[in-house]
């Protein structure tokens, strides 16, 4: 009888631990793998800017589409985190909105797009230009009101970036100056949150995405792009080379990438991806 019981015990904590394993093992995200049909299958994990994420999730979902036991997961969060996990392997690529830096050679950078980095203002701001010095002297806080610039008497409001995001990176190159120099109102993270910044502040202007500015204007977001010098902020004048504050954005891996993660990347740089870029108001790089 005792032995019977025993039998009995052993066999539910046997099942029980299959079905522990069972569960543990579903709930941890499931690699890129081609099956036995040579269909990919699985998950691939995006993660960093803020200003490619947008597009890599639209481009995503028509790769799922063509994909369909593929799942493309999109984490913004800068490129600072892109860069980070595409090192550390908790994505499968890393999204920057920059080119690599020389410290970053131990990365293969894989571009799908250009993009500018612009001025906004709210669209009621009569300003329709600044100077790079100009800029210079608002950010720097020599400029507090903007009836010195040609606008109404006002103070500006200034919107900055935070520290991590490329953007500032290369607003902070084109004006040469440091982080430490920028004497800001408000600091944000995304694009997004700039925008809606600018859009609630006829006072305030910020920089932000040609892409995503482009973007939100077409969706009646109440903010206007200013031209820097003379030259127009638009997807035109950056596929012209012309704007002064031009980028790549690139996905980024740490090795050479697997056939399935290739795959993906492949696609965004495919004509197929052309289409998907320009609806979100990038200039594709056509090979």
């Amino acid at each position: 009888m005792l032995n019977v019981r025993t039998s009995v015990l052993l066999g539910i904590g046997l099942v029980g631990s299959l079905w522990l394993q069972s569960c543990s093992q579903s709930s941890q995200p499931t690699a890129v793998s081609v099956n036995d049909q040579g269909k990919l299958q699985g998950k691939i994990v995006l993660t960093g800017s803020s200003t490619v994420a947008p597009l890599a999730t639209e481009i995503g979902k028509q790769f799922e589409q063509n994909n369909p036991g593929v799942r493309v997961d999109v984490q913004s969060g800068g490129s600072s985190r892109g860069i980070a996990d595409a090192r550390s392997g908790v994505a499968d690529l890393g999204m920057i909105s920059r080119s690599l830096d020389p410290d970053e050679a131990d990365l293969k950078a894989f571009p799908i797009a250009l993009d500018g980095i612009a001025m906004i203002v709210h669209e009621s701001n009569p300003i329709s230009e600044l100077s790079k010095g100009q800029i210079e002297q608002i950010y720097q806080g020599d400029v507090d009101n903007w009836q010195a610039v040609g606008g109404e008497a006002q103070p500006i409001t200034v919107v900055n970036k935070a520290e991590g995001r490329s953007t500032l990176e290369l607003f902070l190159k084109y004006l040469d100056l440091e982080a430490a120099d920028i004497k800001a109102d408000v600091v944000i993270g995304d694009n997004e949150q700039g925008i809606k910044t600018v859009a609630g502040n006829e006072s305030a202007v910020g920089y932000v995405s040609i892409g995503s500015a482009e973007n939100s204007i077409e969706q009646g977001v109440p903010i206007k792009l200013v031209k820097i010098d003379g030259i127009e902020a638009s997807t035109a004048t950056v596929k012209e080379g012309k704007f002064p504050i031009s980028r790549e954005l690139n996905l980024v891996t740490l090795n050479e990438p697997t056939a399935e993660v290739g795959a993906f990347i492949d696609f965004a740089q495919s004509p197929e991806a052309y289409e998907i870029i320009e609806r979100q108001y990038f200039v594709p790089i056509t090979k």
